[in-house]
């Protein structure tokens, strides 16, 4: 069978694999959802979810959805996108720990099920930063060939302590060398990482 329709076949499992976990884990999760979502209510003002534009495959936008894990309106505050560490005003005391656990990714299970992302894939950055979709390269642009993930090669390999260009290359790396292998190692290496704890802020990290 030729690699082409190797990896058709792959991504077919992969799409039917992503809906009935997100679908099982949205079930499972829902009674943390709804104690979640008393404790950001109870912690400061505004909206249990924090909705936000981002770039997905073959560069369509569509609205990611998180736990809100700062001040409401946080964008227009501070550094803007820049998350410098763990003492940023605005994060609040609840959204400290949604981030350093990964909790506030759950409700991306939504967009999983809705086929805007997967479980495993290159993150989805905002349409405008680092670059707009028409300022990628030729060989960047490959990141959009395939679904945006929860999380993927590059959060196993520096997480948010490397820059947008370091994840863009491990991005393409995913893209050019994906197997349903690749997505297994990556899912158990994440599990390790939020473990651990590792490479949580950065000076240049995007907003969650």
């Amino acid at each position: 069978m030729e690699r082409r329709k190797v990896m058709k076949l792959q991504y077919a499992i992969k799409r039917i694999f992503d809906f009935i976990a997100s679908l099982v884990g949205l079930i499972i999760f829902s009674p943390l959802f709804l104690i979640i979502a008393i404790f950001i209510k109870i912690d400061s003002p505004g909206p249990v979810f924090f909705l936000q534009d981002r770039l997905g495959k073959d560069g369509k936008v569509f609205k990611i959805y998180k736990f809100r894990t700062m001040c409401d309106n946080a964008i227009n505050m501070g550094r803007g996108l820049s998350v410098n560490e763990d003492t940023d005003f605005r994060i609040t005391k609840v959204g400290k720990f949604l981030r350093k656990t990964s909790l506030d990714e759950i409700p991306q299970l939504v967009n999983i099920i809705k086929g805007e992302m997967s479980l495993i894939g290159p993150r989805p950055p905002v349409p405008y930063y680092p670059y707009k979709y028409n300022e990628y390269s030729n060989r960047q642009i490959k990141r959009f060939k395939v679904l945006p993930g929860i999380t993927g090669l590059a959060q196993i390999n520096g997480r948010n302590s490397i820059s947008w260009d370091e994840k863009i290359e491990y991005d393409i790396e995913y893209y050019n060398n994906y197997n349903l292998i690749l997505d297994l190692k990556i899912f158990i290496l994440t599990i390790y990482k939020v473990i651990k704890k590792e490479d949580i802020y950065t000076k240049k990290e995007t907003i969650k």
